[in-house]
């Protein structure tokens, strides 16, 4: 658990994930962009989660494009995120996009759920 936890725990890494809890499979340069970080520096992440089976790699042709390994990483993200929301306060400067992108956030975390799940959306 703890090393999932400290690979989960990286900002970078967390930024990846979350790109990824849309359930679509992006690219390394795609997800270099999400975490804010070099190619690089992605690339070493990508084979860091990959190895943790956090990760699939699906290649097309000269493409190679990474998702979730399955809604159970999704839920354990999705977890994680409501025990970060109560837990200490943090300092964190608002913006005028925080309440929109945190209802964004939560519907798009529903579908994700509803979908992995099979059940219906009321």
């Amino acid at each position: 658990m703890a090393e999932v936890a400290a690979l989960v725990g990286d900002p970078a890494r967390a930024n990846i994930l979350c790109a990824l809890l849309g359930g679509r499979a992006l690219t390394a340069s795609e997800l270099a962009f999400a975490a804010g970080v070099s190619p690089q520096t992605t690339s070493g992440h990508l084979s860091k989660l990959h190895t943790a089976r956090l990760l699939i790699l699906l290649k097309q042709g000269r493409h190679r494009y990474y998702r979730l390994a399955g809604p159970h990483v999704g839920q354990m993200l999705e977890s994680i995120m409501t025990v970060a929301l109560t837990g200490p306060p943090r300092f964190q400067p608002k913006s005028r996009l925080d309440e929109q992108l945190r209802r964004a956030r939560t519907c798009m975390i529903t579908l994700l759920v509803a979908s992995a799940s099979g059940s219906p959306i009321d």
